[in-house]
C-alpha cells in the first residue's frame, strides 16, 4: 500500500504560521481530510483546519498537550462523511522523527478517533519542521503506523517530500538541467508523475520538454488520431502516421519509449468524460498540464485538480483570422491554478452559459443543433488556426513556470505569476498575481474533498466509482 498526504498552498501557509509563532515552542492543529483510495493508493487530502489555540495548550520546546474534546465537531464530520482526521504538530528544534511522547499521544488520540469513526480507513499524524518540511504516518484501526510515502503541497511553490529520498545522479543528457536548476531539482523531476491532457498543439511540445527534462512518468490523454491537417504542429508525427490514422497517444508514447531517456509512459486514447480509468490515473499525478481547447474539458480538469489538490497548468493559444487569409491577433496565456483559490471560471476564461452549451453539444448533439439554429447557444465549433511556433512558445512558458515553482529562479515571487500572457500582435508579455485574481468560492468550499459518491459532484460522471 502506498500512502500520501496532500495540502493546498493556502492551508499550508495557515499551518506554518500557527505551528511556528516564533516562541520556539511546539504547537498543534487538526485537519479534516478528504480521501482517495483505490488500487493500493491511499491519499489524505487536507480539506479543513482546526488550529488549536496556543493559550489552550501546555506548550514547551519538545512537547504540546491539549484537550482532545476540542475536535469533537471534526470527529462528528469525519464519522458522518467518511473523512479522515490528521493531527499535525511542530518540532521547533528540528527533530526529524516522531518522539516517544508523540507515539503515546497518537495512540491515545487515535484510539478515540476510531471509536468515533466506524470506517476501517486510515487516519494520519504529521510533523512540520522549521524549514516547512512535513513528514508523517498513517494510523490503522489496530493502531499500527506506516509512513507517508509522499507529502506534497500544491501552492505558489510546488513542494514534494518523499519518505525514501534516494537521489538520482544526472545522466549525460541531464547534466545541463542539473546545472541550471540543481541536482535536487533534477531528482525531484525524476520522481514526479505528470499528466498531460491533450497531445496536439501545445500538448506535444509540452510532452517533449517534460521527457527531455527527465520526468519519471507521463500520463498522456487524448482521444484523437493523427490527421494530415495537424502534422504542422504535433512533434514526432509523420505522414505515415496520418495515413494510418494512428492515435496521437500511441505515436507519442512510442517515441518516448524509443528515445530511451527513462521516462515511463501510460496512455489513454479517450475523452476524459468517457474514461473513468483516465480520471483515476490523473488523480495519482503530482502535476497536470491541460492542453485542450474545449471549455468543458478545461472545467473538468479544474474540478478534479481542486478536489484532489493537484497543481494545474492550463495553456491556451488564440489566433484570430482576419477572413482574408491572414491573422489579426496572436496571443496565448498560461494559467497556474492552485486548489482553493481563483479558477479559470472566476478568471473569466469562460462563463457558466458557455460551459452549459459545450456540455450540451457533447451530450446531445441533436438538441444542441436545434438550439444553435434557434440562436439559443453560442457556436463553439470553430476550427481555429494553429501555428507551431506560437504553440511551442506558450508550451515553453508553461514549462518554465512549472520549473520556477519547483526551484524558484525569478526575481519576483512565484505568486506573482498566476497568469502569464503573451501578445505577439503588440509584442508584450505580462503577468498577473494570484492576489489580483478573484477567488472562486466554490473551489474554496470543495478543495481537498476527494472521493464522493457522485464523483466531483458531477452527475454525468456517476460511472466513476470511488
Amino acid at each position: 500500500m502506498q500512502y500520501q498526504l496532500r495540502v493546498s498552498g493556502n492551508l499550508y501557509k495557515e499551518l506554518q504560521q500557527h505551528l511556528f509563532p516564533g516562541d520556539g515552542k511546539e504547537a498543534v492543529a487538526v485537519a479534516l481530510c478528504g480521501r482517495y483510495e483505490r488500487d493500493g493508493i491511499s491519499i489524505l487530502l487536507v480539506h479543513e483546519l482546526m488550529l488549536i489555540p496556543h493559550k489552550e495548550c501546555y506548550r514547551a520546546e519538545d512537547v504540546v498537550c491539549w484537550k482532545t474534546e476540542t475536535i469533537l465537531p471534526f470527529l462528528e464530520k469525519a464519522s458522518k462523511k467518511d473523512m479522515a482526521i490528521l493531527k499535525i504538530h511542530s518540532h521547533p528544534g528540528g527533530f526529524p522523527a516522531f518522539s516517544d511522547v508523540d507515539d503515546e499521544s497518537d495512540k491515545d488520540l487515535f484510539s478515540s478517533v476510531f471509536g468515533w469513526c466506524e470506517s476501517d480507513s486510515v487516519h494520519g499524524s504529521a510533523v512540520m519542521l522549521p524549514e516547512g518540511r512535513i513528514f508523517g504516518r498513517v494510523i490503522t484501526p489496530k493502531l499500527e503506523s506506516f509512513p507517508f510515502d509522499k507529502v506534497s503541497v500544491a501552492g505558489d511553490e510546488i513542494k514534494v517530500w518523499e519518505h525514501n529520498t534516494s537521489s538520482y545522479s544526472p545522466d549525460d543528457f541531464a547534466v545541463r538541467t542539473a546545472q541550471a536548476f540543481g541536482e535536487g531539482t533534477y531528482s525531484k523531476l525524476r520522481r514526479l508523475k505528470v499528466g498531460v491532457v491533450g497531445c496536439s498543439g501545445t500538448g506535444s511540445p509540452t510532452i517533449e520538454q517534460l521527457k527531455r527534462l527527465g520526468i519519471g512518468e507521463l500520463v498522456l490523454i487524448d482521444p484523437d488520431e493523427v490527421e494530415h491537417k495537424n502534422l504542422n504542429r504535433i512533434l514526432n508525427t509523420t505522414r505515415e502516421d496520418a495515413n494510418l490514422r494512428r492515435l496521437k497517444t500511441e505515436v507519442l508514447s512510442s517515441h518516448i519509449r524509443e528515445t530511451g531517456l527513462g521516462t515511463k509512459v501510460v496512455a489513454y486514447p479517450f475523452n476524459l468524460y468517457d474514461s473513468p480509468e483516465a480520471l483515476q490515473e490523473l488523480i495519482t499525478c503530482d502535476i497536470i498540464f491541460g492542453c485542450v481547447d474545449s471549455v468543458d474539458g478545461r472545467h473538468l480538469i479544474s474540478q478534479l485538480t481542486n478536489f484532489y489538490l493537484i497543481p494545474y497548468f492550463d495553456q491556451g493559444v488564440k489566433l484570430d483570422a482576419d477572413g482574408k487569409g491572414g491573422i489579426d491577433k496572436v496571443s496565448g496565456t498560461v494559467h497556474f491554478i492552485q486548489p482553493g483559490s481563483s479558477s479559470l471560471l472566476s478568471r473569466g476564461q469562460y462563463t457558466r452559459q458557455i460551459l452549459f452549451d459545450e456540455c450540451l453539444r457533447r451530450q446531445d448533439p441533436v438538441e444542441y443543433s436545434k438550439r444553435l439554429k434557434a440562436g439559443y447557444v453560442h457556436n463553439a465549433d470553430v476550427d481555429r488556426p494553429a501555428v507551431i511556433s506560437i504553440n511551442m512558445q506558450i508550451s515553453s512558458m508553461a514549462i518554465n513556470e512549472f520549473l520556477n515553482r519547483l526551484h524558484s529562479f525569478k526575481n519576483e515571487p512565484a505568486r506573482n505569476y498566476a497568469q502569464v500572457s503573451m501578445d505577439y500582435s503588440d509584442g508584450s508579455i505580462c503577468n498577473v498575481a494570484e492576489d489580483d485574481l478573484p477567488v472562486d468560492d466554490y473551489q474554496v468550499m470543495w478543495a481537498g474533498r476527494g472521493d464522493l459518491s457522485t464523483f466531483l459532484r458531477m452527475i454525468e460522471l456517476s460511472a466513476v466509482k470511488v
